[in-house]
């Protein structure tokens, strides 16, 4: 009995089963779900037995998974605002970089909500920019820039070094998460084996 189709998939489907409004599907659901259901269990599943499955997983995986895998993962796949930001603050204290504590802040912040080439920005009502389409999390292009990072001026190559270092811990993180999440959808038989 498969109910996902592939591992990456099914994360954004069951991080986003606490802010998704049944009245309507949301848009990121019809790209997920685009393709066909020539089979497999999840093909017979009403729209709210898929929800309901993504929400006892949304459960299952909250319980088993690590603190930072969980936090990894919300923070760069979570649709709800709140608790993406909570996720990527508890993340930046786990980070081990000789760096200062505003470099790490802002190095973590910029890989989990990375700079989107080509995107039009607007301003809410609350001054924050944010895509007027689909008003996807953007930071002010100020944050993108290295140099506010170290108030101290240190060298490009230490700041580089320092950024690369905290990301490659990150996607490291991230790395490990997905894993145990694929071992856990495997364990339950809730994807496909296709390889």
């Amino acid at each position: 009995m498969t109910v996902y189709r592939d591992v990456m998939p099914a994360i954004v489907r069951i991080l986003a089963a606490d802010s998704i409004d049944n009245s309507t599907k949301q848009s990121w659901q019809k790209l997920i779900d685009s393709g066909t259901r020539t089979g497999g269990f999840r093909a017979l599943l009403s729209a709210r037995d898929q929800f309901d499955y993504d929400c006892c997983l949304y459960a299952l995986l909250h319980r088993e998974l690590t603190g930072p895998e969980w936090d990894v993962l919300v923070g760069k796949f979570s649709t709800h605002k709140g608790n993406r930001i909570g996720a990527i603050s508890r993340t930046v204290y786990r980070i081990n970089s000789p760096a200062p504590a505003l470099f790490r802040y802002k190095a973590t912040t910029v890989w989990f909500i990375p700079k989107m080439k080509g995107l039009k920005v607007g301003v809410d009502p609350k001054g924050r920019q944010v895509k007027r389409s689909t008003q996807v999390e953007v930071l002010p292009d100020e944050f993108y820039d290295i140099n506010t990072w170290d108030t101290d001026a240190r060298p490009e190559s230490t700041r580089s070094r320092w950024r690369l270092g905290i990301h490659k811990s990150l996607e490291a993180m991230q790395e490990a998460a997905v894993i145990h999440v694929t071992e856990i959808l495997e364990r339950e038989k809730l994807i496909d084996d296709v390889a």
